[in-house]
């Protein structure tokens, strides 16, 4: 059975510009969806997070207006519980590439606050696109993609078409105007071709072997072009 890195977020807030701490963390859909995708193909789902850390889920993730009503939250949250990978994760620095056939990095708000920043995730994402080997990235998850550098100091994901959360699904969203930045702003600032879809519809773009997604909703397409990438 082959193995897909699924790499979460470690934290359990993102700081906006006033200095405020959102509460924040993964987000279930995003875990939810592509876990049944990689499973129902006959994957095998490895977790891993910064410092091996169980990571938090997003509350608001499993809301009723976020899910389709109340029975359907229940069911998300039923299948994150039965997810036993979430709650024993295994360090990021301790990931070896040579072992997964994909890597794949679910949103929420939490990788504003510590992927996008952490080197040791850059250096994976840098040796996962190099490879060849699918890599996934839906909705905040590639605000990671920032901490990914060559040598020269540029961005391996220059020249890449890609997509994750716009603008205006932040401006929707509420944190617009109290993020310290925006996570479309500074895709493009890595010379990175973003291309927006309509907010909260699916929408994937799939480069060479960059899959990525700009929201929830496009979590379990982009996972499903991703197996049939591998097949």
């Amino acid at each position: 059975m082959a193995k897909i890195l699924v790499v979460l977020t470690g934290a359990d807030h993102w700081t906006l510009a006033d200095g405020t701490e959102h509460p924040t963390g993964f987000w279930a859909e995003e875990m939810v969806a592509p876990y049944r995708v990689f499973t129902a193909a006959g994957h095998e789902v490895v977790v891993a997070t910064p410092g091996g850390v169980v990571p938090t889920l997003d509350r608001a993730s499993l809301a009723p207006e976020f899910n389709g009503g109340q029975q359907a939250a229940d069911e998300m949250a039923a299948e994150l519980a039965a997810i036993a990978e979430v709650r024993r994760p295994i360090k990021l620095a301790d990931v070896r590439l040579d072992d997964y056939v994909a890597v794949f990095y679910p949103g929420g708000h939490g990788p504003m606050e510590d992927l996008a920043v952490d080197a040791e995730s850059g250096r994976l994402l840098t040796a996962a696109l190099d490879s060849g080997r699918p890599l996934g990235v839906v909705c905040h998850a590639p605000a990671a993609l920032l901490a990914a550098r060559r040598a020269d100091g540029s961005s391996p994901f220059a020249g890449y078409r890609l997509t994750g959360f716009s603008n205006a699904e932040e401006a929707q969203a509420g944190f617009a105007d109290r993020a310290k930045w925006l996570l479309q702003d500074r895709l493009a600032e890595l010379g990175a071709d973003y291309q927006e879809g309509p907010a909260w519809a699916p929408h994937v773009i799939v480069d060479r072997n960059l899959f990525t997604g700009q929201n929830p909703a496009s979590s379990g397409p982009l996972a499903a072009e991703l197996v049939k990438s591998l097949s």
